[in-house]
């Protein structure tokens, strides 16, 4: 029974297992001013949950724990670096988790990621870009990063481009592209591009052009592209570019594994190891039934030959002890005539 017990308890974990957390946490870029307040929202009613998280993750560095709450305490524990301006508002039996940021700083721009911890496995949300806005400038981002109107095609190549404008200022430039899908966090490509002054009588600041190329294109390249400007301390996004993919038969053919989503690959190997789990169990089950069958027949046959034994032994013992007593008579009988004669 071991064995059966074993596997019914792996059986469980995957069961478990495919009963995946659902983070509700919002995606994309969220946009405030110094100085402001912001929320972010997270929740998730899921039983299993052990504790409740948010990490950060600025540009170029490791994710960067804020918060950890056990679920039914009343309140969060803040990391040091982030206790004077942050706070969680808890509220345990809905399973709320939201993230509360005052007194916002440039420094605060990065993606947040609200977590959970359910037994052992953690599992993340889609993560949100904060863009924490300087004072109003006169530069304003532009919006000449032009719409994808035409679907793109697996294996071919494009080049996305992008001008933004914004103050100018001395210090370090950086340029970025963002990638935003509805199933994934958002992600980063640092880029390289060229800037130049602008002035003319409604606008003064510097304007930065940035290309992206995409050769070749895959099936996980579809999504929202923006550039970015790092300067000053202050974020300044282009518009969005949508690029959406388009494929003829045989490419359909050629790239079908890659066009299977993580998670349905995930729930497919999930599901085939619970049907290889009950049918190993079944199995488990079926030989433990045949062992036991077997045992308790060969106990009746061997109380079956115990008896058939005792019974020929006696039967022999008794033929034994007949032959003595008839040997005894004749050797009485031979005396006897022998005295006689």
């Amino acid at each position: 029974m071991e064995p059966l017990y074993i596997l019914l308890l792996l059986l469980c974990e995957v069961l478990n297992v495919l009963n995946t957390l659902d983070i509700i946490q919002d995606s994309g870029v969220r946009t405030a001013k110094v100085g402001g307040t912001v929320t972010l929202p997270c929740s998730c009613q899921h039983n299993a949950i052990t504790y409740f998280y948010w990490y950060c993750q600025i540009q170029g560095e490791k994710p960067r724990i804020i918060s950890k709450q056990m679920k039914h305490d009343t309140e969060a524990e803040i990391s040091p670096a982030y206790k004077e301006r942050f706070r969680v508002l808890v509220r345990s039996e809905a399973g709320v988790n939201d993230l509360i940021i005052t007194d916002l700083q440039p420094l605060d721009s990065g993606t947040y990621y609200c977590v959970m911890l359910e037994f052992n496995a953690i599992e993340f949300g889609r993560g949100v870009f904060l863009h924490v806005k300087t004072s109003s400038s006169n530069a304003q981002p532009s919006k000449q990063q032009p719409t994808l109107k035409k679907l793109l095609r697996l294996g071919g190549s494009v080049n996305l481009s992008c001008s933004v404008s914004a103050e100018p200022c001395e210090g370090e430039r950086n340029l970025y592209w963002f990638r935003r899908t509805a199933a994934q966090p958002p992600l980063m490509y640092p880029s390289e591009g060229h800037c130049t002054s602008l002035y003319n009588e409604t606008l003064y600041g510097i304007n930065c052009t940035s290309t992206l190329e995409l050769d070749p294109v895959r099936s996980s390249d579809a999504g929202t592209y923006h550039c970015a400007l790092a300067s000053c301390g202050s974020v300044v996004f282009g518009g969005g570019t949508k690029v959406e993919l388009k494929m003829g038969k045989m490419q359909r053919e050629k790239w079908f594994p890659f066009l299977i989503s993580p998670e349905l690959v995930v729930h497919f190997l999930s599901g085939a190891l619970t049907v290889t789990v009950i049918l190993s169990a079944v199995m488990a089950f079926s030989i433990w039934r045949i062992k036991k069958t077997i045992r308790s027949h060969c106990a009746g046959k061997c109380q079956f030959c115990f008896k058939l034994f005792k019974n020929n032994y006696l039967s022999l013992k008794k033929n034994k002890k007949s032959v003595l007593q008839q040997r005894q008579m004749q050797n009485q009988q031979n005396a006897t005539q022998q005295i006689l004669r």
